[in-house]
């Protein structure tokens, strides 16, 4: 187990177009699967990895505003696919385009949520950085975290608004080659 954070360093680290990153993870996000992708990935083992919340790889510039909108997502039962920035055990990051869905057994009860991640195109990703710089300026204005998370997701839900699109086109847009 990885006991302390990591700072990143600001290496990126890339996968192979044909390669996909994959983990599952049970009902309260702690990883119960990776496979060997994502552990060469994110600089882990496997020790390292099953048992830990999947929030064990979260980048600090990823923006709150984005994993509140992929549980709100999931809680309601949806998938979703986001550009996510992650920060590996040696501080490396690497960047992924996200599908998460939840996993149901057979019953149609939740058991857990499967994440498969491919690796994106380089415009997208600077779209991507982009909007989640701003996202971040904003929570970093709010000294309360709750606030901070608010004002972000206002932003973001703000941003989707002036598009006139939802989360998902919106992604599919950046992944499309389409202008942020």
């Amino acid at each position: 187990m990885k006991a302390t954070r990591v700072a990143p360093t600001g290496v990126e680290r890339t996968f192979g177009e044909d390669e996909i990153i994959v983990t599952k993870t049970d009902q309260r996000g702690v990883l119960t699967y990776a496979n060997d992708v994502f552990l060469r990935v994110s600089a882990l083992t496997e020790a390292d990895a099953v048992g830990q919340p999947h929030n064990i790889i979260r980048h600090p510039d990823m923006p709150r505003a984005v994993f509140k909108l992929l549980w709100d997502t999931l809680r309601d039962r949806q998938e979703l696919f986001a550009y996510i920035v992650n920060l590996a055990a040696d501080g490396a990051h690497y960047w992924v385009l996200a599908h998460v869905t939840p996993s149901f057994d057979q019953r149609g009860q939740l058991v857990g949520y499967h994440s498969s991640r491919r690796r994106p195109d380089r415009p997208a990703v600077d779209q991507a950085r982009e909007i989640y710089r701003g996202l971040r300026a904003e929570e970093h204005r709010h000294s309360n975290p709750g606030q901070a998370l608010d004002a972000s997701s206002a932003m973001l839900a703000g941003l989707l608004r002036e598009r006139g699109q939802t989360y998902d086109e919106f992604v599919w847009g950046l992944t499309n080659g389409g202008a942020a």
